[in-house]
């Protein structure tokens, strides 16, 4: 016997298969959305509906747009002789509000997990080296996450372009600005000794 009406367990059970969302968490927002006002809940469906019909990959990058091309990939401001590749589109977005980087971007669509199934030609490897070569690109910052399989990732991208003449860069990594640290793991404090500069 179902505990709540089966709208209730429906919306929690959909709740449930997002990331990150376990089934006490699917249950607190059920209710809230259940609780909260009408035009609320109409509002996030309408927002998942429109999502689903208007989002897709930009043909360039592989951004999300609703165009043919994201507006990163059309901002002629962008330096497009650099190239920064990420696992995901949710990654550009800390990037691009550091204010520091100015260049396009190649979405790879995740990392090399070869014991997840996951190998070279389920990314978007081959397409980043085809921008490469067509787009005369001059370097490249690998920009995957900081743990085992983006690093193989990178270090895959690395000899994929070895005979192109492009500059292949990673983000630099260590400790975190006001972290401790007693905090710190082994392999975040070896890379910052690796990466210590001149004060």
């Amino acid at each position: 016997m179902a505990t709540y009406a089966r709208p209730v367990e429906r919306l929690i059970t959909e709740l449930s298969k997002l990331p990150s969302i376990g089934p006490r968490s699917a249950q607190r927002i059920a209710f809230h959305i259940v609780r909260g006002k009408p035009d609320d809940a109409y509002g996030l469906a309408e927002a998942l509906k429109e999502v689903k019909e208007r989002i897709k990959p930009c043909r360039r990058c592989f951004n999300l747009t609703e165009a043919e091309e994201c507006d990163i990939c059309r901002d002629t401001r962008r330096d497009d002789a650099v190239i920064c590749a990420v696992e995901d589109p949710y990654d550009i977005g800390p990037i691009e509000r550091t204010g520091e980087y100015r260049g396009l971007y190649h979405v790879l669509g995740g990392a090399l997990s070869p014991l997840d199934g996951i190998e070279p030609e389920d990314l978007r490897i081959a397409e980043l080296v085809e921008r490469i070569r067509e787009e005369g690109t001059k370097e490249i910052v690998v920009a995957t996450n900081p743990n085992t399989t983006g690093e193989a990732t990178a270090l895959f991208i690395a000899q994929e372009v070895a005979d192109l003449p492009v500059r292949v860069t990673a983000l630099a990594s260590g400790l975190p600005v006001g972290g401790d640290l007693e905090y710190a793991d082994e392999v975040t404090l070896g890379r910052a000794f690796a990466g210590r500069r001149e004060l």
